[in-house]
């Protein structure tokens, strides 16, 4: 299907939805997130593999870690914390961020197997079926994080009980700023081989090098350089809000940050998606599969 061709579908799908009213783009959500929750449910490997990363970490590393990275008294903490509970939050980021990547593991692997010319074909704007499937990608990725929580709080680490309701939001837009990146590297890598190596470069530069284990002036002291490149990381931001939120303070910084990533990075793939233009017509343009 050629760029000219799928524009011209797109053009016609645009006036046949141009009578569909709210119902009908409820209706369109509600498959994709059941859609997304069965494709989540029936496979197990991907749930458990989500939360092994995570408590590896709570359990195995923070018990080695506890006596050699002692933490102290920095915002939001009001005293001294478990090693355990300062990392939580960045675990948590960990889940998010893992799980957007596999969620857009899933339009790589649907474009290579040619599922993605009925995305091209449908009477929804393109912009509205990505925006319903990091949605339920998100949705998806904090009922991780919450059973990752519980499973922390048996064993001991145990968050303020507010926190856990007041984290929803920063969890949800973090979650939305991850997933717009997956989406946008997506839209860029035609084989499904390819992106499970472009994760690996993404997610643990990403994840090291941020507070998410250490806090930014520890960083500072030993690394003058690698400092201005956690403070370069989206993922140091995303941390930072789904820390302060957790004890029902808002980082500002952060929330700017984070917020503006997720408008850029979902701006960019609903671009590179878009048939006319972007990265989807140059590959359509060359015989890639779409």
């Amino acid at each position: 299907m050629s760029a000219r061709t799928a524009a011209a579908a797109a053009d016609s799908a645009t006036s046949r939805v141009a009578g569909f009213g709210a119902g009908s783009y409820l209706v369109c959500l509600k498959g994709i997130l059941i859609r997304e929750g069965l494709r989540f449910l029936n496979q197990r490997e991907r749930f458990v593999s989500s939360l092994v990363r995570p408590l590896l970490w709570l359990f195995v590393f923070a018990a080695g870690f506890r006596q050699v990275l002692g933490v102290s008294i920095i915002p939001p903490y009001k005293t001294y914390v478990l090693y355990e509970v300062y990392i939580t939050p960045g675990l948590c980021a960990m889940i998010l961020l893992f799980s957007g990547m596999q969620s857009s593991l899933s339009m790589v692997y649907d474009r290579e197997m040619g599922n993605m010319r009925t995305l091209l074909v449908s009477p929804f704007p393109r912009w509205f079926l990505l925006v319903a499937k990091l949605l339920a990608g998100v949705t998806v990725s904090i009922a991780q994080v919450y059973v990752f929580l519980a499973v922390a709080w048996f064993w001991g680490v145990k968050l303020p009980p507010l926190g856990y309701l007041m984290a929803l939001p920063a969890l949800f837009l973090a979650g939305l700023m991850f997933g717009g990146l997956g989406l946008l590297l997506s839209s860029a890598i035609r084989q499904l081989e390819n992106f499970a190596g472009i994760m690996n470069f993404v997610i643990f530069p990403m994840y090291f090098a941020s507070p998410a284990l250490y806090p930014l002036w520890r960083i500072q002291e030993s690394s003058p350089l690698l400092h201005q490149i956690c403070l370069a990381n989206p993922f140091t931001y995303a941390v930072e809000l789904i820390r302060f939120a957790v004890y029902r303070e808002v980082d500002w910084l952060s929330l700017g940050v984070t917020a503006g990533c997720a408008v850029l990075f979902l701006g960019g793939a609903i671009i590179a998606y878009d048939p006319s233009r972007g990265l989807m017509a140059r590959k359509q343009d060359t015989g890639g599969n779409g």
